[in-house]
């Protein structure tokens, strides 16, 4: 025979699994199920008629042909590097090509407030002079150096503009920078 609390256990069971069940069903009322509507996209286009397409017309040839005598060009005054043959034909001597020096007075130039390990740094010292108005960089140091991120200001062409704000960065980052010429190819 079973005892008491295995019989109530039982009951027990039997209701909740009717109430699991059944109840539901009982409160969620008529059910209504969605059906998406759709239309099946077609294998192959219908194909309609054939005075749908324009016709390209054909391409027209240009009868073009050459002067009968070569083009001469007459100048009234003769620079230094040309002369004049005597048909009046223009000789024109290229100039000669001058690499730029390295060491050219026109060169740019930045200053250099430090090189940072972690790049949150430098970008927060970048945004800090950029609202103090200067124009601020971050370039990433060589590789072999490892990831080092180097925060600079420039490029400018005036060395002495850049010398007179040494001292106002200074104030502004509390780093001193240093003045170095600026390579637009190895930044």
């Amino acid at each position: 025979m079973a005892s008491k609390f295995q019989s109530r256990l039982v009951g027990t069971i039997i209701l909740v699994a009717i109430g699991v069940i059944f109840l539901p069903d009982l409160f969620d009322g008529k059910k209504q199920h969605y059906q998406e509507q759709f239309a099946s996209i077609p294998l192959q286009p219908e194909i309609g008629e054939e005075g749908e397409f324009e016709v390209i017309p054909e391409p027209e040839f240009a009868e073009v042909g050459l002067p009968p005598e070569p083009v001469t060009v007459v100048i009234d005054e003769p620079e230094a590097n040309n002369t004049v043959s005597e048909r009046g034909a223009v000789k024109v001597e290229p100039a000669p090509v001058t690499e730029p020096k390295v060491g050219n007075q026109d060169s740019g130039w930045v200053v250099q407030l430090g090189v940072f390990r972690n790049f949150d740094n430098a970008n927060q010292l970048v945004s800090k002079l950029r609202d103090a108005g200067y124009q601020a960089h971050v370039f990433p140091k060589q590789p072999q150096q490892g990831d080092l991120a180097r925060v600079v200001v420039g490029p400018d062409v005036s060395k002495s503009k850049l010398s007179t704000q040494l001292k106002e960065l200074e104030k502004l980052t509390g780093l001193k920078g240093r003045l170095l010429r600026f390579n637009p190819l190895n930044p």
